[in-house]
């Protein structure tokens, strides 16, 4: 069996670190004993982005945000089905990894990160949600390995009731928060529909019809002029 070579580690902010390894034409991106991406398991991220895509409709020129570059397959996802007016912005908190995107992980990113819709930024994604309100029309966050943030204590909050409500300010009417994660969390999904979202969980599988099964929320917005989403299911009589 090929031996896997790390290729470089990366410090993160306010604690932990990243490891890159490679073996043979396979990556992977470490966080301790945690393997948080792997090239060959691209599913769930790119359906992160499809299943937005797919929401969003017709929409003539959308407005993407993206929350960690990550290996690259929830951006190639979205700019494969996306218009020609639209525009993606990625924050990735680790420059790191944006070196990795451009140097040994080049193969996988393609012509991505030049495409003309997109806007690469190195810094919190969260910094970028409390930038504007009403802006986004898809907010994409897989920042971490869920709602329980593994690799940064600060990524909890977005997944709190006050960063939800950040994330519901800077979405346009009718605009998708999508929230990527390793594992289901129900108290998550409770916090979201609490937050006003009309919320939906997918599963889906890391690889075609086999691996794990990762979950996808897909928390809307609702459109303007439509009725607000009842955050508490009706008692029975």
């Amino acid at each position: 069996m090929i031996p896997w070579i790390l290729l470089d580690t990366a410090h993160v902010p306010e604690g932990g670190e990243l490891r890159l390894k490679r073996r043979g034409d396979e990556f992977s991106i470490m966080a301790g004993a945690t393997e948080l991406m792997n090239s060959r398991l691209s599913g769930s991220e790119q359906a992160l982005a499809t299943l937005v895509c797919a929401r969003l409709g017709a929409c003539p020129a959308p407005v993407l945000l993206i929350g960690g570059l990550g290996m690259g397959f929830t951006l190639r996802a979205a700019l494969a089905v996306l218009p020609a007016q639209a525009r993606v912005v990625v924050a990735e908190l680790v420059p790191a990894v944006i070196d990795w995107a451009r140097g040994p992980m080049a193969p996988i990113f393609g012509d991505s990160l030049d495409d003309p819709r997109v806007a690469l930024i190195a810094g919190d994604v969260a910094e970028r949600l409390r930038e504007g309100r009403a802006v986004f029309d898809g907010i994409l966050l897989d920042v971490d390995n869920g709602p329980g943030g593994l690799t940064r204590e600060a990524n909890d909050g977005l997944y709190s009731p006050a960063g939800l409500a950040v994330a519901w300010a800077a979405l346009r009417p009718g605009g998708v928060l999508a929230v990527w994660s390793s594992a289901p969390d129900s108290s998550f999904t409770m916090r979201l529909r609490r937050a006003g979202f009309a919320v939906e969980e997918a599963r889906v599988r890391a690889h075609g019809k086999s691996g794990a099964r990762h979950v996808i929320w897909l928390a809307q917005k609702p459109a303007k002029g439509a009725a607000p989403v009842a955050t508490r299911p009706p008692r029975r009589p």
